[in-house]
């Protein structure tokens, strides 16, 4: 347990504890305030936001998947108009071959040749997009060139005329058909190869981005829930920290880390509101049972009390009786012995008055044999009443503790009075105190040899309100209410315990490691280092 000096002036008030009331209520209050008063973001938001990028991904990946398609589409239309063009011109071709090497056919030829020129007519718009009008403008001039070649021949071996001049003419038209032929031959044929080609890209393009749509989507859905599962793991593994704290005693507030507010953030403040109701119910308890404590002692404390009453009453009446014949010394030794009797009886009340007395917890240095002394006079009468012989044994040079030395009083006195009602009549108590097991811990044991806990029911004696004393004899709080003062202290308690043989209970507190010039301070507090949210 770590703690900060603090020296105020002398005029001035002790401090309070951070575990005193007023200060717990101030610093619940802080933490609302600090987790209340960041920007929010939501997990509701989180998912929101997540799901608008995956909406505005997937659309425009629809987006660019349409024009893809569209574009596709338009080039298998261009390629089903280049085809039909292309076989057409084909077809000609082999009617002109016809006509070279059997004289006929030229009619076929001139019939595709009107189809091919309708292609383009019909489809013109298409053709000069995807061409451009440039490109279309030079289809033009061949295919009507070739057209008018075809006809002029036609007309020419129609009138059968075998003069010179028409046999040079119909020459010179048959090698610029033949000429004009392959050039619209090849102009298709590389424009087919071309727009395929075109096309294939297009293809590729549309897979690849069905590929690439697919897996940035899958990539954004992961990421997001990756970072919206982190967040939602993340701050319930914080809760269980929580939980585990709130569980070891350590009512500590939750304090904000981020610099968001999200739905954990009303889980946090409700904690918090929890932590402050927590720690008002375990003050209660305790002090409810430090009263039954109190209960426990008065008859023993009445019993003590008896006695300088009795010589104090026996003592007056003898100076009431004999005071004329009496000497000075004699009345003075008379009052003196009044005067002790008093300061005895005063003692008596003092302590269990400062026992009942319910304060906040105010952490000091304490010598922890003393501290065990002044609790075994507390229950002394206790057991000179039950006839018991208590032994305390202390190993030399123990360093100190840092505690409150009301808190502990009340748990080391409730384990001598489990002790007691645990021991028959004649038996003995051992209370010893000596280093731990482990390193830098001191531990006191309070040892019965009475009747022991049952194998069955000892994991369940720390129970709130778990007894196995008589009705009426018992709550069942004071080993749950000691064990979480221990606790708030860095400690814990352990037992041993074998049935008709006795038990022994274990308390285990952290040493005092701070610098022995702080300790002289007058009081100490807690270092209060928040849990964060």
């Amino acid at each position: 347990m770590q703690a900060t000096a603090s020296a105020p002036p002398e005029s001035a008030q002790p401090p309070r504890s951070a575990t005193g009331r007023y200060q717990s209520i101030e610093t619940v209050e802080l933490a609302q305030k600090a987790l209340s008063s960041r920007k929010p973001f939501t997990l509701r938001l989180q998912f929101l936001i997540g799901c608008l990028i995956v909406l505005l991904f997937g659309t425009g990946v629809t987006i660019m998947l349409i024009m893809t398609t569209s574009e596709v589409g338009q080039k298998v239309h261009l390629l089903e108009i280049v085809n039909d063009y292309l076989l057409e011109i084909q077809q000609a071709r082999r009617f002109e071959k016809n006509y070279f090497l059997y004289g006929t056919n030229l009619p076929n030829a001139l019939e595709n040749v009107l189809r091919a020129h309708s292609v383009l007519e019909r489809e013109a718009e298409s053709l000069r997009q995807t061409l451009g009008a440039a490109a279309y403008e030079r289809v033009l001039p061949d295919i009507n060139r070739y057209e008018d070649l075809l006809q002029r021949l036609i007309a020419l071996k129609s009138q059968n005329l075998n003069d010179a001049q028409t046999i040079a003419e119909k020459k010179q038209i048959e090698q610029d058909l033949r000429t004009h032929g392959q050039h619209m031959l090849t102009f298709a044929e590389t424009l087919m190869v071309k727009e395929r080609s075109l096309l294939n890209a297009a293809i590729a393009r549309s897979r690849g981005l069905h590929i690439s749509g697919l897996m940035g989507l899958l990539l954004i859905i992961m990421v997001n829930s990756y970072v919206l599962g982190h967040r939602i793991l993340g701050s319930i593994h914080r809760f269980e920290t929580y939980a585990a704290r709130i569980a070891s005693g350590d009512y500590t507030p939750v304090m904000p880390a981020r610099r968001h507010r999200d739905e954990f953030t009303n889980l946090a403040m409700a904690i918090n509101k929890m932590l402050l109701q927590l720690e008002s119910r375990e003050a209660v308890l305790m002090q409810s049972h430090k009263m039954r404590a109190v209960g426990t002692l008065t008859a023993g404390v009445a019993h003590e009390l008896n006695n300088p009453l009795n010589n104090i009453s026996l003592t007056a009446h003898m100076m009431l009786e004999d005071y004329v014949g009496m000497d000075d010394v004699e009345r003075r030794q008379m009052i003196e012995d009044i005067i002790n009797e008093t300061k005895r009886s005063k003692n008596i009340i003092s302590n269990l008055l400062d026992f009942a007395r319910e304060s906040s917890a105010q952490l000091e240095p304490l010598d922890l044999a003393a501290l065990l002394q002044d609790t075994i006079k507390l229950a002394s009468n206790q057991v000179k009443l039950s006839k018991i012989k208590l032994e305390f044994q202390a190993a030399g040079n123990l360093p100190r503790i840092h505690a409150d030395s009301q808190q502990l009083r009340q748990v080391f006195l409730n384990l001598i009075l489990n002790a007691i009602d645990a021991s028959p009549k004649g038996s003995r108590i051992q209370v010893m105190i000596l280093p731990a097991d482990e390193p830098n811990y001191v531990a006191v044991k309070v040892i019965d040899f009475g009747s022991g806990v049952p194998a069955h029911i000892l994991a369940s004696i720390f129970d709130p309100f778990f007894t196995t004393k008589g009705k009426g004899k018992g709550t069942g709080l004071g080993l749950s209410v000691s064990q979480g003062i221990v606790a708030k202290h860095g400690g814990q308690i352990r037992v041993a315990s074998e049935e008709g043989k006795g038990s022994t209970f274990t308390v285990t507190l952290p040493i005092t490691t701070i610098p022995a010039a702080i300790t002289q301070q007058p009081r100490l507090q807690l270092d209060t280092r928040p849990a964060h949210d």
